[in-house]
């Protein structure tokens, strides 16, 4: 997932939300594609941890479009994709 010079965002959104947590979305020319959300869950607990939701995706060199969606919470990392390995 290189950026070269000629590549431009297209699109870039970005919403601090503060403590409770945040969400942010781009794409670039070159069909690189990122959206991530997150929360804080179990405020106030010894078990407060936070949530990330999202999932990224760019064009191999073979051409085709490849998409990840994952998951970061207190499980660990945990993505998913069609050209990923099934464990």
């Amino acid at each position: 997932m290189l950026i070269y010079e000629d590549d431009v965002i297209c699109r870039y959104e970005s919403d601090n939300i503060g403590v409770d947590g945040y969400k942010f979305a781009y794409e670039t020319s070159n069909g690189i594609a990122q959206q991530e959300q997150a929360e804080l869950r179990n405020v106030g607990t010894e078990h407060e941890a936070i949530a990330v939701r999202g999932s990224f995706s760019y064009v191999g060199p073979d051409g085709v479009t490849y998409t990840v969606n994952y998951v970061a919470d207190e499980n660990g990392f945990q993505p998913q994709a069609a050209h990923l390995p099934h464990v």
